[in-house]
């Protein structure tokens, strides 16, 4: 049985505070910064950047990117876990998650350490940006903001602050 693919949303305090989704697909990470973070409101619609793809080896990384340009700055590792692609055609047949990206939506089910349950990706066409959309499903929960309730690392423990701290 093949291996499920993996995500990671790493919280990057780079210019600004944001997160980064990233999801396995074809051997790298494709990515999107989500300045306010994933919400389990379904009824919330939270902007997705889409971003450079990183290397699969870019899942684990904690730490602080020093420098003076873009990017730079303390990096958790907010949540992780594996996927399962969701994504339809018409006829009801599974869309890979590569074509389903290149299509401009992709639905995906996540187990992760916070994030569990549906969520879907799609394109707005409004400067190539898309939109993060929790799907209603068990896991929702409209009361529950993770982002504050839960804001350290799934593998230190650290919060963003912790992290910018030990490189002071």
């Amino acid at each position: 049985m093949p291996k499920a693919p993996i995500f990671v949303v790493q919280l990057h305090d780079a210019r600004r505070l944001h997160y980064d989704v990233r999801l396995e697909v074809g051997g790298v990470l494709k990515s999107w910064a989500v300045p306010r973070g994933p919400s389990l409101d379904p009824t919330v619609k939270r902007l997705a950047v889409p971003t450079d793809d990183h290397s699969i080896e870019y899942a684990g990384y904690e730490g602080v990117i020093a420098g003076s340009k873009y990017g730079t700055g303390a990096v958790i590792v907010w949540d992780a876990g594996v996927y399962q692609n969701q994504t339809r055609d018409k006829q009801r047949r599974l869309v890979d998650p590569a074509t389903a990206i290149d299509n401009g939506h992709f639905r995906l089910h996540l187990q992760g350490v916070k994030l569990t349950g549906s969520w879907a990706f799609t394109r707005t066409g409004r400067n190539g940006d898309w939109l993060m959309v929790k799907v209603r499903d068990d896991a929702a929960n409209p009361q529950v903001d993770l982002t504050t309730a839960e804001p350290q690392s799934v593998l230190s423990g650290l919060t963003i602050e912790e992290m910018a701290a030990t490189q002071s």
